[in-house]
Order: C-alpha cells, then sequence, then structure tokens
C-alpha cells in the first residue's frame, strides 16, 4: 500500500499532474487512446515499405522501437502527450518516390532519412524551427489547427468504411504486379467519393459507437472515447468481426528479430554511396530538401493543432510558459535518425495523438502509457490487430469536429483572412498532406498580402504581430521554402 503510493506520488511530481490538472487515471487512459488510435501504422507501414524489398517483420519491429523510442523522448524530456510514429505520406514518399521513381535502394533511402533527421535537430536547436512558427500568422495558425482537426475528422470517416472512391477505365495508374492484394492503384481527381450503403456490420457498428461515444463526451464522462472503443470491439465479436489469432505468430516473430539485424544499421552504412556518384549529388539533396521540408512542416502543424489546449499564445511564440513547446520541437527532432538506424521512414509527431488529448491526456505520462503499449505490441500484436479500425474510428471523428472550435477567432468577413484559411483547411483534406495544405494557405496569405495598402494589413493582421504593417521575411522565406518544394517534386 505505501509502495503504491509512493510511487503514485512520484509520478505526480516527475509529471506535475496536478500543475496540468490531470490524474494518473487520465493519463492512462489517454495514453491507451492514442495507442490504439496510431497502432494500425505497426501494420500499415511495413506493408508500405516491404514494396522496396524491405523485410516485412524487421519493418513492423523497427515501427514498434522507433515508435517507442520517440514516444518515450516526448514523455521524459518534453513531458507532453504526444506520440510519435513513422509518418504516413513520408513512408509513401520513400517507397514510391524515392526507391521506385528515383532508384535509390532502400538502404540508400534509410540514409536519407537518417541525414534528414540531423537537418531537422540542426534547425530546432538553432531556434530556426520556432522562428517559421513565429512567422506564421495567428489566423493561420487558428486555421492549421482547423485543418489538421478535418485531416483527422476524415481519416475517422475512412477507418470507418463511411466511403468509397469510384474511378473510370483510364483514369488511373496501377503500381505494381497488377494483384489487388499487393498493388497500389493511383487514381486521377476524376475518382468520385460517395457515401456507402449503411449494410455491413462493420459500418453500423462504428455509426453506433459514433453515437455512444457523442453522448457520452457531451455528458462529461470520464474515459468516454475509450469506453466507446471498447464497446464497439465487444459488439463487434458477435458478427465474427473481431478475432484474436496468436497462431504461428511467435515463429514468424522470430523471423522477423533475424531480419532485423539485416536492416538495423543499413542508414549509417549507405551514406557514402548517396555521395558516390557526383551526377547525382544534386538529385540526392533536393530529394533530403524534399523530406525534411515535408517533415518539419507536418510537426509544425500537428503542435499548433495542439496548442489551443496544451500551450499558451506565449509558449507558442517562444516568449512564454514552461517550455514544453520548445522541448516538444527538439523532443520531435531526435526521433528521426535513431528510427532511420532501427531501419524505418521518418519518425514525426503522430496527429492521431490528439485522439489522447480530448480523451483527458495533458502530460508526458500519457506518452510514457502510449510507448510501453507500442513495446508490448510487440508481444501482443495479433491482440491489439483485434481492435479493428471501424472502431477507433468515431475518436478520431469526435477530436476531429473539436478542433474546429479555434475557427470562432477569425474574423471570417475578412476576405484577406478567410480565402487562406479555407483553403489550407480544404487542401489539407484533398491533398491528404499537412505540409501542402499549410503551403497552398501560406502561399495565398502572403500573395493577399503583398498587394495590400497598409490600412488593409493592419485590418487583416494579428494585433501583436510585430510584422503588422509590412511583410514578415520569415514569412516570406518559408513561402519561397514551399514554391521550392513544389519545383524540385516536378523535377524529381
Amino acid at each position: 500500500m505505501e509502495a503504491t503510493a509512493s510511487s503514485g506520488s512520484v509520478l505526480r511530481q516527475g509529471f506535475q499532474l496536478k500543475r496540468y490538472g490531470t490524474t494518473p487515471g487520465k493519463e492512462f487512459v489517454g495514453g491507451f487512446v492514442t495507442f490504439l488510435a496510431l497502432a494500425y501504422i505497426i501494420v500499415v507501414n511495413p506493408n508500405i515499405l516491404a514494396q522496396t524489398g524491405m523485410p516485412a517483420g524487421a519493418v513492423m519491429l523497427a515501427t514498434c522501437f522507433a515508435s517507442a523510442f520517440g514516444t518515450m523522448i516526448m514523455a521524459v524530456y518534453a513531458n507532453v502527450p504526444f506520440a510519435q510514429a513513422p509518418g504516413m505520406g513520408l513512408n509513401a514518399f520513400f517507397t514510391f518516390t524515392v526507391v521506385f521513381g528515383l532508384g535509390f535502394s532502400w538502404q540508400q533511402a534509410l540514409a536519407m532519412v537518417f541525414i534528414c533527421g540531423i537537418i531537422n535537430i540542426a534547425i530546432t536547436v538553432t531556434s530556426l524551427r520556432q522562428k517559421l512558427i513565429n512567422a506564421i500568422p495567428r489566423p493561420m495558425q487558428l486555421a492549421i489547427g482547423a485543418g489538421i482537426g478535418a485531416f483527422i475528422l476524415y481519416i475517422g470517416v475512412k477507418n470507418a468504411g463511411l466511403i468509397n472512391f469510384t474511378l473510370d477505365p483510364g483514369t488511373y495508374t496501377v503500381l505494381g504486379d497488377g494483384d489487388p492484394l499487393t498493388s497500389t492503384i493511383v487514381g486521377s481527381a476524376g475518382a468520385v467519393p460517395a457515401i456507402v450503403p449503411f449494410n455491413t456490420p462493420a459500418l453500423i457498428l462504428a455509426i453506433v459507437s459514433l453515437i455512444i461515444t457523442s453522448i457520452l463526451m457531451a455528458k462529461k464522462v470520464p474515459g468516454a472515447m475509450l469506453i466507446g472503443i471498447i464497446v464497439a470491439t465487444i459488439l463487434g465479436i458477435f458478427p465474427g468481426l473481431v478475432s484474436v489469432d496468436f497462431g504461428g505468430y511467435f515463429g514468424t516473430l522470430g523471423t522477423a528479430f533475424t531480419d532485423l539485424g539485416s536492416v538495423a544499421g543499413q542508414a549509417l552504412t549507405a551514406i557514402p554511396s548517396l555521395f558516390a556518384d557526383p551526377a547525382k549529388i544534386a538529385l540526392v539533396i533536393g530529394t533530403i530538401f524534399a523530406m525534411s521540408i515535408t517533415d518539419t512542416m507536418d510537426t509544425i502543424g500537428t503542435l499548433l493543432s495542439a496548442g489551443n489546449t496544451l500551450f499558451s499564445k506565449a509558449e507558442i511564440a517562444g516568449t512564454g510558459g514552461d517550455g514544453r513547446f520548445k522541448r516538444a520541437q527538439i523532443a520531435d527532432s531526435l526521433a528521426t535518425s535513431p528510427g532511420a538506424i532501427f531501419g524505418t521512414s521518418n519518425a514525426t509527431t503522430f496527429i492521431e495523438s490528439g485522439a489522447g488529448i480530448a480523451a483527458g491526456a495533458r502530460t508526458g505520462l500519457a506518452s510514457l502509457w502510449t510507448s510501453a503499449f507500442l513495446l508490448l505490441s510487440i508481444i501482443l500484436l495479433p491482440l491489439v490487430l483485434a481492435v479493428p479500425s471501424y472502431a477507433t474510428a468515431p475518436a478520431l471523428i469526435i477530436v476531429g469536429c473539436m478542433m474546429f472550435a479555434p475557427l470562432r477567432e477569425l474574423d471570417m468577413d475578412n476576405l484577406a483572412i478567410a480565402i487562406p484559411a479555407v483553403a489550407t483547411i480544404v487542401f489539407m483534406v484533398a491533398a491528404y498532406s499537412i505540409t501542402e495544405g499549410i503551403a497552398i494557405g501560406m502561399v495565398l496569405y502572403l500573395a493577399i498580402r503583398i498587394f495590400q495598402n497598409k490600412e488593409q494589413r493592419l485590418e487583416s493582421s494579428d494585433p501583436d504581430d510585430q510584422y503588422e504593417t509590412g511583410i514578415n521575411p520569415f514569412l516570406v522565406a518559408m513561402t519561397a521554402l514551399f514554391i521550392l518544394h513544389w519545383i524540385i517534386s516536378v523535377v524529381l
């Protein structure tokens, strides 16, 4: 009894639970909800990277180890409830652009990820990333947060199976051998989304869970999201949607650990080969830049989206608070290079952390639990996979809806604010990319600002913006980087 009380006291003091208005129970629930929301990456990431020739089992282990390591840094160093894992989009860039498109080996791609991580550390510790954040006007920061909310909501809708896409013949290409189980289809803008018929058990359970969770959230029931996930999972047992199969898994796990030995460390040994051919050096540098700008802006967007819940405006600007926002940036930058050494693509702060924050997580104790669950999932993966995506989808939908709240601060009657803000939100979802949404919004914002007169700039500016009567030079630099990123993408 005394040992339990003592350990609880240590947790409260070490993670400052009282200061941030939380409890060990809330942190556990938040950490577990975050884990369940991002657990899909344990399977999806290996499926994507294995197409390059990497052994899938080894990538699965690398994903768990890299995610647990990055999340642990967030917990212990930054004391924030963020989880890190290989980012969707970045893993696709690794496979389909770097390896398939540009012809680099997966070992060389890992080397690029490692170098990208070093660059991320440099721009963070030199406060360049903070300067980029400060260059984003307050209206755009709010729009980015809402855009990520829309992105999370869209992921939830997709995971619930609420929509499908129709592609007409001749409007898509197939990457791979043509096998529907192993090939990737790239469709044109002619793909038409539509609501699917509500005639499958999984979809019906997702809707039921969404209703139950929404009611519990509205009534402020503790652990509402976790209750919704558990109820949806249990109900899925009866129609056969949930099953646990450990048969043969541990034999496969042994092979995975053996394969990990042939993957781990390749990021370091492949670095010399990147620069062995002088004719390819410019291509290598351009590819690393594209990785870095995407990784950096994804992280900035995710951190800003949580700002209204966890951080004060002064802390986001780097002028106040207790430094957690700054430490979160550093913690994020420290995860990519070790992840590459383990054998996976860029690790980044996961937007699904918002599910845990909405469930009550406020400190690094939640991240500590998430990290522990990521390691435990290596042994209990069949049990982890038993929680279906339709069960976690309602939590993501609700979190996404909640993140639209900051839009009430925007003056939507002012088109200089409304146009870039709405574009940021829409294109973040349409392009399925945080970076692209931010880029389009910022380019539009700067273009409008350039052609405004002094009085119009004052009207459409944040009152605390020191460049309110002029053009922020870091905003110009950031916008130029986005345009350069687009140019490089075309060239690549």
